[in-house]
Order: C-alpha cells, then structure tokens, then sequence
C-alpha cells in the first residue's frame, strides 16, 4: 500500500479543492478534519453550517474551522449557479424555478462548483445512492473529451508481488456499465490506462480480456473484444493496448509468450479490462476475498473532472483516500 502513501504525498505537494456535498455525515466530517490536519486539500463541505459545527464539536473535531463551509439554502453563488444549471439544461425542459431548486441540493451544487471552476473534484456517496451522484455529475460536469461512457476501476494490492507493479494491478470496469459495445469497452480500456498513468505513474499495460487468445475461440463475444481493442489502439495511438488476451496470457510472461507472442503486453499487462461489468465485478470480489488483494475504489473514470463515488458502508480512511485519489485525477487533467 506504498502506492496510496505516495498518492497522498503528491496531492500535498500541490493542493486541489475537493468538495464534500455530504457534510452533515459523520464519517465524512471526521475524514476531512484528517485531510485538512495532514494537509491533503483544501476541503469544501456543504451542509447546515451549525450542523457541521455542533458535530464536529460533539467529536472533538479540531480542523474543521479551516475547511470552506457551504449552506445550500443560502450561499453567495446561488444565482450564478441557477443561472449556470438553466443554461446547460433548458435544451432538455428544465425551468428557472426548476434550477433554482436544484441549486439548493448539495450533489447539484457540488457539480455546479466544479463546472464553474470553484472546485476541481467531488466524493460523495457516504449516504447517497451511486445514481444519485452520477445524475447531476452526467448532467453539469459531462464525458471528457472523446469519451462517452463512465466506469469504475479500482486499484488492487495483490500478494502475488511478480505480477503487475509488485502485485498492483488496476481492474476495470467494475462498477458502473453492464454490457458496454465494442466503441464503449475500448473507451474503457483507455480512460483505466490514464487512471494508471495518473495513480500508479507507471506506463500502462493494457490487456482487454475474453475467453480467447489471438483467435483461439470464435465467438460473437471475442469479436466484441476484437474491434474494441482495434477501436482503443487508434483512440490513443501511444498506449500500449492489446486483446484479444485470456487472463494467464495477460499475466503470465511464458504463457503470453506461448499464445501471443508478437505481443507487448501479453505477460505483462497491469491493466485488466474485462469485456462486462458482470465478469468485473465478479473479478474483483473473487480475487478480493480468495485471493485476500486489497481492493481500493470504484475510482470513476471518463468524467470531465473527478467524481468518484462512495460505498454507503465505507470507512472514514476509504474517504480519506478517495479524496486524495480524486486530487491526483485533478493533477493529471490539469496536464493534459
């Protein structure tokens, strides 16, 4: 878990605003009042000012005089923000009076914040459901450039230390779209190539996973995976992509070499990217809890800014590195 001591270092080392629009929820107030002590970001918090304030009084939270506190039914913004969400919703029916309610709910005003360049990345989901999140983040903040579909990777620390970056590998997707196309998955592959390029520093290994090897199986599926990865190749021409891989081929240096050996990243892949969400997610947790890996995120990918979504039951150290991810997305976008 070097990694996420060294994620957390590079986002002290160059602060970006992080918006909690849960601040009225306990794990979230005590994961600020620990980012703000360590100097992770600088943290925003929407919620009832006394709210927030009679909280962390009743938990002895010291730090978080020093985060931004936002009161969504009365803050300076407010009408720049309902002007902001009727301009980029009227086109689908959307009313002055509908924005204006709209801007007084914490997911709308937290999108709204970074669209208006008032924040560079959102964590919610402590207590809200992942549509209710992902809803005000597809409609204000959008795709990135060139992209269309969201996703969900994570970071998974192995014990099986000869594969990947010492049994780093980052899985996708996992999260978030059921049965992507061939366009969609090679989508996918390249946003989890960035998210390694942005988390791990290392150069990605992409390998777009089935149940064939370079043709050993003819199937509609592995077609899907053929044309997704010629699709990802011609997306971003300088990132090491390849499939059609089963998953010892992708990880295992002699059976890469053996099924794929024109290759570059048959054996050697640290990026997995699985044709659906059904064999993702079922992936993930197998290896999770059989294989006793530590799982960190869904980290959601694609997005124009980071948003990454919570699980409703995570801990207070889950926020605390979901925010320090998130500023690291925002360092990366930033370079581009």
């Amino acid at each position: 878990m070097d990694l996420i001591k060294q994620i957390v270092e590079r986002a002290k080392a160059n602060k970006q605003r992080i918006v909690l629009p849960e601040g009225t929820e306990e794990r979230t107030l005590k994961a600020a009042d620990q980012l703000l002590a360590d100097g992770v970001a600088e943290i925003i918090l929407i919620g009832n000012i006394k709210e927030i304030e009679d909280l962390s009084n009743k938990l002895n939270l010291k730090n978080i005089a020093k985060a931004t506190l936002l009161d969504p039914q009365q803050y300076e913004k407010k009408e720049t923000y309902t002007n902001l969400l009727f301009e980029l919703r009227k086109a689908k029916g959307m009313t002055i009076e509908q924005a204006a309610k709209l801007a007084e709910d914490p997911l709308y005003i937290a999108c709204l914040m970074i669209k208006n360049g008032d924040a560079d990345g959102e964590i919610a989901g402590a207590k809200n459901t992942t549509g209710d999140v992902l809803r005000p983040a597809l409609q204000i903040i959008k795709t990135a450039p060139g992209i269309s579909v969201v996703s969900g990777a994570f970071l998974m620390f192995t014990k099986q230390k000869e594969y990947g970056k010492d049994g780093l590998l980052v899985m996708a997707d996992c999260a978030v779209t059921p049965d992507p196309t061939a366009s969609q998955l090679a989508e996918i592959a390249v946003a989890t190539g960035r998210t390694a390029q942005a988390l791990v520093g290392e150069e990605p290994q992409v390998a777009i996973l089935s149940f064939s090897t370079k043709g050993s199986a003819k199937h509609p599926l592995v077609d899907k995976v053929i044309e997704a990865t010629q699709l990802a190749q011609k997306i971003d021409p300088e990132m090491h992509i390849d499939g059609e891989l089963q998953a010892d081929a992708a990880l295992v240096p002699a059976v890469g070499k053996q099924k794929a050996p024109d290759s570059k990243v048959a054996g050697q892949a640290n990026v997995l990217v699985f044709p659906s969400l059904e064999v993702g997610n079922i992936a993930y947790k197998l290896v999770q809890r059989l294989g006793g890996a530590e799982a960190v995120g869904p980290i959601l990918q694609g997005m124009a800014a980071p948003v990454n979504d919570l699980s409703r039951g995570c801990s207070v150290n889950d926020i605390y590195n979901m925010v320090a991810i998130a500023a690291n997305q925002a360092i990366a976008a930033k370079r581009k």
